[in-house]
Parts: C-alpha cells; sequence; structure tokens
C-alpha cells in the first residue's frame, strides 16, 4: 500500500506543477521516474514515451498508466493516473467556477503571457534530452518527419506507421546483418 501512495504523490505533483499540456510534463516524469524513484530506465523511458505517443490518449496519462503499471501493476497504473488527473481536474473545475470573473484580469492575463515561453522550454528539453545518444540516422527520420508533417501537410498518423513500418523491417533484416558483420572475426 506505501508504493501505491508513492506512485499516486509522484504523479500528483507531476500534475499539480505543470503546466502547457503533456509534453510540458514529460520532463518532470523523466525526472521523477528515471532520476528520483528509479522506477525505469532512460532507454525504457523513451520506448515508454513512443508507445504513449503511439496509442489514443494524451501522452501524460498514457506515460503515467505505463509507469504505474510496470511498478505495481493494474492498481499502480491506476493510482499514477489518478494522480496526474486529480490536480488538473479540481484546478480546471474551481477556475471554470470562477472564470468569468477573472477572464479580463489584465493579472491573469500577464501570467499567461509569462508562462509561455516556460512551458516552450518544457517541451524543448525532453526533445534534446531523448535525443542524446541517439543513432545519426535517427535525426534523418526527424527531419524527413518535419518535412512531411509540416511542409507536405500529412497527416502524423501516416507518419508514425511509415516509422513503424520501417523500424520493424530494420529490426527483422538490416539490424541482423549489421549485428552478424559485427562479430565476424577479423583475420
Amino acid at each position: 500500500m506505501n508504493r501505491l501512495r508513492t506512485i499516486f504523490g509522484s504523479f500528483f505533483k507531476i500534475g499539480l506543477f505543470t503546466f502547457g499540456g503533456g509534453y510540458a510534463m514529460i520532463p518532470l516524469i523523466e525526472r521523477e521516474v528515471i532520476d528520483n524513484r528509479r522506477w525505469v530506465e532512460r532507454k525504457e523511458f523513451l520506448d515508454l514515451l513512443t508507445l504513449a505517443q503511439s496509442v489514443p490518449g494524451p501522452i501524460s496519462l498514457n506515460t503515467s498508466v505505463f509507469v504505474g503499471y510496470k511498478v505495481r501493476g493494474l492498481r499502480g497504473a491506476a493510482a499514477a493516473l489518478l494522480g496526474v488527473v486529480l490536480p488538473s481536474f479540481v484546478i480546471l473545475l474551481t477556475i471554470a467556477l470562477f472564470f468569468a470573473d477573472v477572464r479580463h484580469n489584465p493579472v491573469v492575463d500577464a501570467a499567461f503571457k509569462g508562462m509561455r515561453p516556460a512551458v516552450v522550454a518544457l517541451i524543448i528539453g525532453p526533445v534534446i534530452s531523448l535525443a542524446r545518444g541517439m543513432h545519426w540516422a535517427m535525426f534523418a527520420v526527424i527531419a524527413a518527419s518535419a518535412l512531411a508533417v509540416w511542409g507536405l501537410g500529412w497527416s502524423p498518423i501516416y507518419i508514425l506507421l511509415i516509422a513503424a513500418a520501417g523500424g520493424i523491417i530494420w529490426e527483422l533484416s538490416v539490424a541482423p546483418r549489421i549485428a552478424k558483420r559485427n562479430n565476424k572475426p577479423k583475420a
């Protein structure tokens, strides 16, 4: 039971102190589950993010569910999900109750304008962190994907499907040949 409280508390803290949506939560989740709690390894976290991005739903919720499940099974997933959702729910409910009174308040408007650069930094931070140690060919895939989405207007769904198919083909055909070549004794 103590472990469930820890999972809930960790994700409650993440949900409470994150502004800017799911991507802004990633550095907080990363710091908490990798550095502070050591619940997952860095490479495994990248795989979890990839999976969380691939399934329907917000990335922060999906990631919390995957981490909670890994740590403590179904109860851990529920504790993590409840922890990450509860702060936002309470804050949004409170804002909705008083929104009419504060929506034209210049102080509130200024606060939101001031948070925008920080939110952008919170989104860029994990991108840089996750790119460390990535094979150089992956940067070409990133550039091609960005060009296809923003330059050609392709749907990100197509990019994800193409990338998944490419990863499967790579792992089943190219990667074994490279591994075999690298393990060949030198004459």
